[in-house]
């Protein structure tokens, strides 16, 4: 079922789509104004049957409950929302609803529900060979705190320059010096590139709380929320590598906590990184770039 399917619940014209569905899905419609009307929804709910909720004014613990109620019962739930919500609906519960029926008004509003639901685009991976490694002195370095707690083989792909990005790795790794911190990644000098979801860019020195990342690592990506983005000074290295007759560069601060990711996946200490060390990175298309947005116009980077 895509964004060409409506139908009129409740006065309102409206968009339904259910991820991963191919048919019309019949329905029932509920409104719920307070407990009487939850209980009674869950009590009513059958096996194999589709529930359309709207709420009032709690929009988030109705529908805790009603997912973990109604999935041990083999029901599945719908919910009401306008485009803003989306987001907070499909992951109420990390699960997030079956399906969301959302009130449009415009195209605008359609086109931002289609991003609210697209998946994100991973990244294609390649190895890199370092060929320098070279102490840069002091500068202004960013540590992206996220909302997320990161995996081992996930990190932020950064870069001098927007075609050439290496896979900075998150600091999940304890040491005798220092306790993990699994939500940070400390990602690069201020100026470098990040690449964001759609294959935007952003500076480093321009993330702030609430903003999202794309966090990748060779099995898939995913986008998380900045909780925190700290600019301290620290010294730098800028480490410089190749892929075929292809050449890019990063910045990161000099210390041991800080990681490239090797070509297993696996993260790496820059302090023991050496020329003919193996990285992994992410080349994109030689083109200019216009707040973010690729634009077809000539540029050398170096």
């Amino acid at each position: 079922m895509g964004f060409d399917d409506f139908a009129e619940i409740g006065g309102h014209t409206v968009a339904l789509y259910k991820e991963g569905g191919s048919e019309r899905v019949d329905v029932a419609y509920t409104r719920i104004l307070g407990g009487d009307d939850l209980k009674r929804v869950i009590s009513e709910a059958k096996p194999g049957s589709t529930v359309v909720v709207e709420t009032s004014d709690w929009s988030i613990i109705p529908y805790e409950n009603l997912i973990a109620e109604l999935h041990l019962k083999g029901a599945e739930i719908y919910a009401v929302g306008d485009p803003e919500s989306v987001g907070t609906l499909l992951t109420v519960m990390e699960k997030g609803v079956d399906g969301i029926i959302v009130r449009v008004s415009s195209k605008r509003d359609l086109e931002f529900v289609k991003g609210s639901l697209g998946v994100a685009e991973t990244p294609k991976l390649v190895e890199a060979e370092v060929i320098e490694i070279i102490q840069v002195g002091l500068g202004d370095r960013v540590c992206v705190d996220t909302t997320s707690i990161l995996n081992e083989g996930e990190g932020l792909l950064v870069g001098n320059t927007s075609d050439f990005l290496f896979l900075v790795h998150n600091e999940n790794i304890q040491t005798q010096y220092t306790e993990a911190r699994p939500f940070r990644i400390n990602a690069g000098a201020v100026h470098c590139y990040v690449l964001q979801k759609g294959g935007r860019t952003n500076y480093l020195s321009e993330l702030k709380a609430g903003d999202s990342v794309l966090v990748v690592s060779k099995d898939g990506s995913r986008v998380v929320t900045v909780g925190r983005a700290k600019i301290e000074r620290r010294p730098l290295v800028l480490v410089r590598a190749k892929v075929g007759e292809r050449t890019g560069s990063v910045v990161l601060q000099w210390a041991e906590t800080i990681r490239l990711t090797d070509t297993l996946g696996k993260p790496v200490n820059i302090t023991q990184l050496g020329k003919g060390s193996m990285v992994l990175v992410h080349l994109a298309e030689q083109t200019g770039r216009h707040f973010g947005a690729k634009v077809d116009e000539f540029i050398i980077e170096k």
